[in-house]
């Protein structure tokens, strides 16, 4: 049976979850997970140079057929909107250059793929996402774990006959 190998990302700028994970239609199989961590201090540029180090050395190990990653919605804080955003923009980008298909996903979407509930709460995402990945603990960190579902939600969205 054809199985994909999903990569999922939780985008931001002092942490970047992922999540890489194969699906073959029916069952979830765990591959890696973990975030890229950059630190608090260091001027803004550096932390996105190093964000797009580690995300390359990702793809270089892993091989991912495609990439989900979580849209963004702020509704507060511009400054911190507007950090994230680059920080999306160097992991779509290392995405783009490959040719690997990249697909966006709210978080009422990831929540109803993984839970089936829109309005879920964090904890439920979490739990759902441990057991339909078959783990002991719930992932940490916690962008990790939202990388994991991202990475299930598309995982739940794929069309495979576009996939033969």
């Amino acid at each position: 049976m054809k199985k994909i190998r999903i990569l999922g990302i939780d985008p931001g700028y002092a942490i970047v979850g992922f999540g890489v994970i194969d699906y073959d239609g029916r069952n979830f199989t765990p591959i890696e997970y973990g975030a890229v961590l950059t630190e608090a201090n260091t001027p803004f540029t550096e932390r996105l140079k190093a964000i797009h180090t580690d995300v390359e050395f990702i793809f270089e190990k892993f091989h991912p057929d495609c990439m989900a990653v979580e849209k963004l919605f702020f509704t507060t804080n511009q400054k911190t909107a507007i950090d994230v955003a680059q920080a999306r923009g160097v992991v779509v980008l290392s995405a783009a250059r490959r040719n690997i298909p990249v697909s966006e996903y709210t978080p009422l979407q990831v929540k109803s793929a993984v839970v089936g509930y829109g309005k879920a709460e964090k904890r439920q995402v979490m739990e759902m996402t441990k057991n339909l990945l078959g783990l002991a603990n719930i992932p940490r960190p916690d962008d990790a774990a939202d990388a994991l579902a991202i990475a299930i939600c598309h995982g739940h969205s794929v069309r495979w006959s576009d996939l033969r």
